[in-house]
């Protein structure tokens, strides 16, 4: 309506001569793909008006020059329809397909629940683009008896293709954490899964598909944590006092998938975690994320000291500072859990949801 005001108020101080025609015409196309069709129509109605008003005005009616104004105006108004059409069935079809990306990646990276065989859990999927949901990241939790054994890793590639290789991988854990005895057992039905795997895809893919992953068990009554690590980043354990230990592998080993470049027994390495300690374990979008300069993004240096009241509070700080870090922009996906081991006596964590406003005075009522 801006331009249309616009070209009035032009066409009112200029000459007979000059007309702002290009105003009126470009007044539909503007609305077209930010309103609704209904808004459109209006404002291409608005404009016509706003020319055959000011052509009686100037007593012009009967000019060649008024038939050619107004059908040019006329034609564009019907454009600017059919695009705004264009636009609304597209947003449709963006946002249904949204959906399903969302559905999806849900469907194969359920989130884990807030607290699983006594200990606290939180877990993030940040994507790199912004409204992407499906990638190649992953982690999983599942209690068993032998323990809450945990998976975090990350599948070479992206697209619907790492989608497929998770969704193989989170499947392999699912049952490998219930029927292995061992942490060892585990990693090696992943690798057998992913060789499976390797033989139905072409290309590439077929020989130079691996995924880079941690396991972890955490038995029950024991203050420890055994990790397999499959080149992937190294584990952290912030501690209550803030201090921060890096858990380091004894021995380096090949990512999962890659098991025929090389034959070794996978061990697993066993490290403290005492009570109040939590477990942090991530991908490499966290290290790999730069600032302006290029430099990348430290977790041992940005978290040693700081203290968190939990799990869920210390993802949401350091996804909140590895944005910071880059400026809002990073370029991986990244995938984090961390494990919290209450200590004795620390109270359980619940959400509550007023249901009643505090009364003056008086104490707040909540579910």
């Amino acid at each position: 309506m801006a331009m249309i005001v616009g070209g009035v108020v032009f066409d009112v101080l200029t000459p007979p001569r000059f007309t702002a025609v290009p105003l009126y015409a470009a007044a539909p196309l503007v609305a077209a793909p930010v309103l609704s069709w209904l808004a459109t129509l209006l404002t291409g109605i608005a404009a016509v008006l706003a020319l055959s008003i000011l052509h009686a005005v100037n007593r012009s009616f009967f000019q060649i020059t008024v038939l050619t104004e107004t059908t040019t105006v006329v034609t564009v108004v019907a454009l600017a329809l059919f695009i705004n059409i264009l636009v609304r069935r597209s947003g449709e079809r963006l946002a249904s397909a949204r959906v399903i990306a969302e559905t999806a990646q849900r469907a194969v990276l359920p989130a884990p629940a807030d607290r699983i065989g006594g200990l606290h859990i939180a877990a993030r999927y940040e994507a790199a683009q912004a409204g992407a949901f499906i990638g190649g990241d992953l982690f999983a939790v599942q209690d068993t008896p032998h323990g809450v054994r945990l998976l975090v890793g990350d599948v070479r590639g992206k697209g619907l293709g790492a989608v497929g290789t998770v969704a193989v991988l989170i499947g392999a854990f699912r049952e490998a954490a219930e029927q292995e005895r061992s942490l060892e057992g585990v990693a090696q039905r992943l690798e057998r899964a992913l060789k499976r795997e390797g033989t139905r895809r072409e290309g590439l893919d077929a020989v130079e598909g691996f995924t880079t992953a941690v396991l972890g068990e955490i038995p029950r009554g024991r203050a420890l944590v055994r990790l397999v690590n499959r080149g992937h980043p190294e584990p952290l354990v912030l501690h209550a006092d803030g201090a921060l230990d890096v858990l380091a592998p004894a021995q380096a080993a090949l990512p999962l998938g890659m098991g025929d470049l090389a034959a070794w027994p996978d061990r697993a390495d066993e490290y403290p975690l005492p009570d109040g300690a939590t477990l942090l374990l991530y991908t490499d979008g966290v290290t790999e994320a730069r600032d302006a300069r290029g430099v990348f993004y430290d977790p041992v240096e940005r978290l040693a000291g700081r203290l968190f009241p939990g799990p869920a509070e210390l993802l949401d700080a350091l996804v909140d500072d590895v944005r910071r870090y880059t400026g809002g922009g990073s370029s991986d996906d990244m995938a984090l859990l961390a494990v919290g081991r209450p200590a004795e006596g620390q109270p359980e964590r619940r959400r509550t949801v007023p249901v009643v406003p505090p009364e003056p005075g008086g104490r707040d009522r909540s579910a």
